[in-house]
């Protein structure tokens, strides 16, 4: 019996080759797109999956409220880590990380010992013992009990080990950074290369060897591993006591007021999983690491599953809407003694080897776009063959997927009576299309609001591409690596200064974009003993020509100038927004305390973006400092490659047998953003899918309806009818199911897409264009797939509608 259902089922495909296609290629295409989701959900989720006690490991994170609003920071002071480690038995390790400051940020040359030539690096990250043990590096070559304990000692990654002593053995080599001789660093370990699907990623690893032990400069992570079963909510609680014992105090000694130490006592300890880092850290934290974002694993999910769904309502609406066709073959095989299980078994099988096709047709389509979808997603992503679960899933799911999709057109179409069959007073086609109606109303809701979502998030981008940031990123270049002149520095940035091409230029790699270097203090103002507080806020070593070169506008005071001596001491530029949480209305000559210094205010800029515009405009300062690791350089107007071509001679010049590595601030402002840019195209892509499954079912249908009327069009053909009014009988009612569905996608879509919106501190205002953009595509799509079908059955020529009659 099962045989002979498979021949049935086989005939069928080959009985309606149309039909079949669009059956078939919906299906492949909805399990393709699933696929691919899957592989990438599958892949965010992974992150820091691999650490053996990852139940047990958590970064701390410190939030506090300073006037009325909630602030969160990942960073802590130096002795933080060894005081929650002293001071708490449920804690057996707490180690320290920092990645911003030092050698954490941008480029460093690297170059071995008895060799010329530098070569730029990044993924630098300080750490001690703790940290290492925490973080279970594993070690292929070294001791990994001491690999850490020594001053001015580095472990490799394997990958890099391998690239700079190719013979294998990097131990107790000497290398240099930045090109300094004079400090010589020896590899005291080899480490396994980190999985990429980690938070924190490096491939450099340098000892902690700052001695402030000060309670004020917060630059370190604080990564702890605790006894198992331990109270979380009660650790976190004990763990405010560090406020109390250590901060305070220390503040109280630099003369706080009592203003500033009640902020203080607001502050609260997090411990945050080491697995929720990745996907659900609170964009706020400004970690400096690359994140995911929960909710878009919710809505690629949501995709994934409503792709499929189009799929499975394109079979459904097909399979009833050739009801007509399969009914005589009904009603002959009851008349004949077959019972109405034996037929929901034939349609079920038919179902199921219509869904085993798409499967493998799918698993093919998925595996020829996987190498694009990586492109998008930068990611490395494969289709998991070797699994031992994998290929028993898919034959589980088509299995599945056959018996769903196959339920309700197999009770439809067994349920036929055969004398209703047999006098054709069975009513089929148009007449009984609520349920398709229905289905076509969700299918173009669906693709509606995916459509509306691609335009919302193509504006977003745009918005964030070409917003006024506060400074000018333009023109201007950013040699990387810079470290590597030493002394060499300013002599390099007169020769450069004297180049026609070349407007402006600064040294620092303090820069407002990621990958810059950052410190944050905390700071008041000097004197204020009444209602006196601290504000958290950046300070920034720059040189004099640093506003000037990036454009930032001046709104108070002055510049810094080599005029006044004291401008390289104590004077300090701050932006607008750390006046106003200072409180400081008229904020020139004005001092203010960092903990360990006092600075006299000298100028007040415009506050410009040099974080991600998710997040609000913060406090920032900016003081003369020493910090050579990126040189900047405004480009007059011109032909920028005769400019790169003058600024490459200058190098070679300085730096012979060195390679120039260059950047332009637009391109790492973008990137800044790449991750919504990313997501965007994914969205975009699995949009299309979408539209192109209900397209193809809209297909399907207008090419069953036609075939149900031909004989009604071919007399209305001979009566005289027009182009014109049989165009209008085969479209119109479509369209106003796509109407409906317009209507109810963009409320829909609007609550959504603006709940996306509100995840970006800036952001576009929804208007009603988009919405009537969105309507115009769906209604063009929808006209444009009828219209094939609709024309050439207006152009039909009755005697063929008429033929068999």
């Amino acid at each position: 019996m099962f045989k002979n259902h498979l021949n049935i089922a086989w005939r069928t495909i080959k009985k309606d080759k149309l039909f079949t296609f669009i059956k078939i290629g919906g299906f492949a295409v909805g399990i393709a797109a699933c696929l691919l989701i899957t592989l990438f959900i599958r892949n965010e989720v992974s992150y820091d999956q691999h650490y053996t006690k990852k139940n047990q490991i958590y970064r701390v994170v410190m939030q506090g409220v300073l006037q009325g609003e909630v602030l969160k920071s990942t960073h802590f002071q130096l002795p933080f880590a060894d005081a929650v480690q002293s001071d708490f038995p449920e804690i057996i390790k707490a180690g320290k990380v920092n990645n911003i400051e030092i050698f954490g940020a941008g480029k460093h040359g690297i170059r071995v010992n008895g060799k010329q030539e530098n070569t730029f690096e990044e993924n630098f990250v300080l750490a001690d013992q703790e940290a290492f043990d925490i973080l279970e590096i594993n070690l292929k070559q070294g001791n990994p009990e001491t690999a850490l304990t020594e001053p001015k000692s580095i472990v490799l990654s394997k990958s890099k080990a391998d690239k700079y002593f190719p013979n294998g053995n990097a131990l107790e080599q000497t290398i240099f950074l930045d090109n300094d001789a004079s400090t010589p660093y020896t590899v005291t370990g080899v480490m396994e290369d980190l999985p990429a699907n980690s938070h924190l990623y490096f491939d450099f690893l340098l000892p902690v060897e700052d001695t402030n032990m000060s309670w004020t400069n917060q630059n370190y992570f604080t990564y702890v591993l605790v006894n198992p079963n331990t109270n979380i909510q009660e650790l976190e609680q004990k763990m405010s006591s560090i406020v109390e014992n250590y901060i305070i105090p220390a503040q109280i000694k630099r003369g706080r007021s009592a203003d500033f130490i009640d902020v203080l006592r607001t502050i609260e300890y997090k411990l945050q999983p080491v697995t929720d880092i990745y996907l659900r850290s609170d964009i706020k934290m400004q970690d400096g690491l690359k994140h995911g974002d929960i909710k878009f694993i919710w809505l690629f999910a949501a995709i994934a599953a409503f792709v499929l769904l189009l799929a499975m309502i394109n079979f459904i609406n097909l399979s009833t809407a050739k009801s007509a066709n399969r009914a005589k073959e009904v009603g002959l095989r009851k008349t004949i003694g077959a019972f109405r299980n034996n037929l929901v078994n034939q349609f079920l099988t038919e179902s199921v080897v219509f869904s085993i096709i798409s499967f493998v047709l799918g698993i093919a389509l998925a595996w020829a776009l996987l190498p694009m979808f990586n492109e998008i997603a930068s990611k490395n992503m494969e289709l998991p063959w070797s699994t031992w679960w994998f290929l028993p899933a898919l034959l589980i799911a088509a299995l599945l997927i056959g018996v769903l999709a196959g339920l309700y057109p197999a009770f439809y179409l067994s349920a036929f009576r055969p004398v209703n069959v047999l006098k054709g007073t069975l009513s089929v086609g148009s007449k009984s299309g609520r349920l398709r109606s229905g289905l076509v109303v969700f299918q173009f809701t669906t693709s509606v609001i995916l459509i509306i979502g691609t335009l919302i998030i193509y504006r977003q981008m745009d918005f964030i591409i070409s917003k006024e940031l506060g400074y000018d990123k333009e023109r201007v270049v950013v040699l990387e690596g810079t470290n590597i002149l030493g002394n060499k520095i300013e002599s390099f940035k007169e020769q450069l200064s004297s180049l026609s091409q070349v407007k402006n230029v600064t040294s620092t790699n303090y820069l407002p974009v990621d990958g810059g270097s950052r410190n944050g203090n905390t700071f008041m103002v000097e004197g204020q003993d009444d209602g006196g507080r601290g504000i958290p806020a950046q300070i920034w070593r720059v040189d004099y020509d640093y506003i000037k070169t990036l454009g930032i506008q001046l709104t108070k005071g002055r510049d810094f100038s080599r005029e006044f001596a004291y401008d390289s001491i104590n004077s300090i530029v701050i932006n607008t927004k750390m006046a106003s949480d200072l409180g400081l209305k008229d904020p020139i000559g004005k001092k203010v305390d960092n903990g360990g210094q006092t600075f006299e205010i000298i100028g007040v800029i415009e506050s410009f973006h040099f974080k991600s515009l998710k997040e609000d405009i913060s406090a920032l300062s900016l003081v003369i400092g020493k910090d050579v690791g990126a040189v900047s350089i405004k480009l007059e107007k011109g032909n920028p490659s005769e400019a790169l071509s003058s600024i490459e001679k200058v190098w070679n010049r300085n730096i012979p047998n060195q390679a120039l590595n260059y950047t332009f601030l637009e391109q790492e402002f973008a990137q800044m953003h790449d991750d919504v840019q990313r997501m965007g195209k994914i969205f975009n892509s699995f949009a299309l899918f979408a539209l192109l499954v209900a397209c193809l079912g809209l297909f399907a249908l207008s090419a069953f309806m036609v075939e149900q009327r031909r004989k009604e069009i071919s007399i209305r053909r001979v009566l005289g009818a027009p182009f014109k009014n049989i165009y209008q009988l085969l479209t119109l009612d479509f369209l106003k199911l796509i109407v409906i569905s317009i209507c109810i996608a963009i409320p829909i879509g609007w609550y959504f897409m603006n709940r996306w919106l509100e995840g970006f501190a800036y952001h576009i205002t929804i208007g009603w264009e988009i919405f009537a953009t969105a309507a115009l595509i769906a209604l063009g799509i929808a006209i444009l797939t009828i219209s094939y079908q609709s024309i050439g059955a207006a152009f039909l020529q009755p005697t063929k509608g008429l033929r068999t009659e």
